[in-house]
């Protein structure tokens, strides 16, 4: 294989965030549109290396040997399934599979399930986490609306690693589309029930930690990361933004990362 060449002037460090405590979030809504989609799913998978050094340490210790999880790390899941006090429209149960009547009968109360999220997310920012999340601004804004909606304080996001800025600006000129699905068949990852928001969170770390494995300038703190990803996608925008307006001529494009 060719090697890779230099995109950008960046020099790796030894707490690149890929190494760290990384935690996907995804969620599965009831519209495109996240300036009025509800929230019909949400998904934290949680990746922690000192998790499973402090767990080994432990066992050690007691005498212990217990066989180390398949991918040699320890994973954790918080998942919320929601009832959003709308009809979900049958197009998008068709995408992620929720129903209203299911959601109806076996989802938390919005406001609760709202109130959980953002304080989850909120203590992950504070601890410094790297917060991956496919396409940020959707699930960013979508979040923040119902906040706002049920009088929930939003937290700044802050370490958010987002695959899809990240892949726009180390592969600009790969064709095709950059769904979480096809960007997982690109860096190899597995994708099992595609639209469901723990697996697409799931992934979503795992091709993060792709780009950085196949991109060793991607290997730096999050924070860092994080306000790099900003400013690409203010040039990802306006390029996308000139494209457009070649048959739109009024055709605007936020730059606006991670919401």
């Amino acid at each position: 294989m060719a090697e890779t060449p230099t995109l950008f002037e960046i020099t790796p460090s030894s707490e690149s965030w890929h190494t760290r405590r990384r935690v996907g979030f995804d969620l599965e809504t009831t519209s495109r549109d996240p300036r009025v989609a509800r929230i019909v799913s949400a998904a934290l998978v949680i990746f922690d290396d000192a998790e499973v050094s402090a767990g080994a340490e432990i066992s050690a210790k007691a005498g212990v040997v217990e066989p180390p999880a398949p991918s040699g790390r320890r994973v954790r899941t918080r998942e919320w399934l929601v009832d959003p006090g709308v009809e979900i429209p049958a197009e998008t149960t068709a995408i992620h599979g929720i129903s209203t009547e299911y959601a109806q009968t076996n989802g938390q109360p919005a406001a609760e399930a709202v109130a959980q999220i953002t304080t989850a997310l909120a203590q992950e920012f504070a601890a410094g986490s790297s917060v991956v999340v496919m396409n940020a601004p959707y699930d960013f804004t979508v979040l923040q609306q119902e906040a706002l909606r049920h009088g929930v304080e939003f937290p700044e996001p802050v370490g958010v690693i987002d695959p899809l800025v990240i892949d726009k600006q180390v592969d600009k000129y790969r064709r095709g589309k950059r769904t979480l699905s096809q960007m997982c068949l690109h860096y190899e990852v597995d994708l099992d029930a595609a639209h469901s928001a723990t697996p697409d969170a799931w992934a979503a770390v795992e091709v993060a930690c792709a780009q950085a494995e196949r991109f060793p300038q991607l290997q730096i703190p999050a924070p860092e990361l994080h306000r790099l990803q900003a400013g690409w996608k203010v040039g990802q925008a306006a390029d996308l933004q000139e494209y457009l307006r070649r048959t739109r001529p009024d055709a605007e494009v936020s730059p606006a990362w991670p919401v």
